[in-house]
């Protein structure tokens, strides 16, 4: 599907015909304002979301919608079924985690890490890049409020850009330096969410749930969840996810 883009608040007008990037999407609060920051830098995006096996899909519908809204000039939803190897709560009859503490979460790899995910989708997004003539790729990984996930470290980020110029015949030939942009690695979830708000994301759009309802509402009590719920509060912006009845946002 191709989607007309929308000048968005403070968007740099290169956005509507500079350089392509692919950029990862996932319907989440973090993939969506990466899309908008690489918008907002005068990229012309390519947005790429995987259903990956994920024991729901309300992020799948969630992403469509942001795409529509910040605006792309191409949307591609690929199936690359990884529930056939199982080994996280997100693709395998494992519970989610619930009602952790804060400083609980990322002391260590949680259960709701997916075996070699982010090196999977840049792979992915690898390819579409190469056979766009991009140089850049998109993704909004985060190192300091995250979930303990070691592909979303800067030190994973650095090796897979030098692995993207040996693996690739742009990057063997010299034709492209491919670059692995990261515009939220180092930001706080309310520096993320104060950004967003900055570049007119709708974040009411967004889902970050492990473990949503049928109909797109979020358990409230998931890793992401607390995080979300959180970042939202120290930002001092009000919460727009919908929660499950019984949960009210912050």
């Amino acid at each position: 599907m191709v989607y007309i883009p929308m000048i968005m608040k403070h968007q740099s007008p290169g956005g509507l015909n500079g350089r392509p990037a692919v950029v990862l999407l996932s319907g989440g609060l973090d993939s969506a304002t990466a899309l908008a920051a690489a918008k907002y830098q005068g990229y012309q995006p390519y947005a790429l979301t995987v259903r990956y096996g994920q024991r729901h899909h309300i992020e799948v519908d969630a992403a469509r919608r942001v795409a529509a809204a910040i605006g792309v000039f191409r949307h591609v939803v690929t199936d690359l079924d990884l529930s056939v190897f199982g080994g996280s709560a997100l693709t395998d009859d494992i519970d989610v985690p619930k009602d952790s503490r804060l400083e609980e979460i990322g002391s260590e790899i949680p259960v709701t890490y997916v075996p070699a995910r982010n090196t999977i989708f840049l792979s992915l997004a690898l390819a579409w890049a190469e056979v766009l003539q991009a140089a850049d790729i998109f993704i909004g990984v985060n190192a300091r409020d995250y979930s303990g996930y070691p592909d979303c470290r800067p030190e994973f980020i650095a090796a897979f850009e030098h692995l993207a110029q040996l693996a690739t015949k742009a990057g063997a030939e010299g034709s492209a330096r491919f670059t692995i942009r990261t515009p939220l690695i180092q930001l706080s979830k309310r520096e993320i969410i104060l950004r967003g708000v900055e570049l007119g994301v709708d974040y009411s759009m967004t889902i970050s749930c492990y473990d949503p309802s049928r109909d797109g509402e979020a358990c409230g009590r998931c890793d992401a969840c607390a995080l979300r719920r959180q970042g939202f509060l120290d930002a001092g912006v009000r919460d727009p996810t919908r929660y499950r009845a019984g949960v009210h946002a912050s």
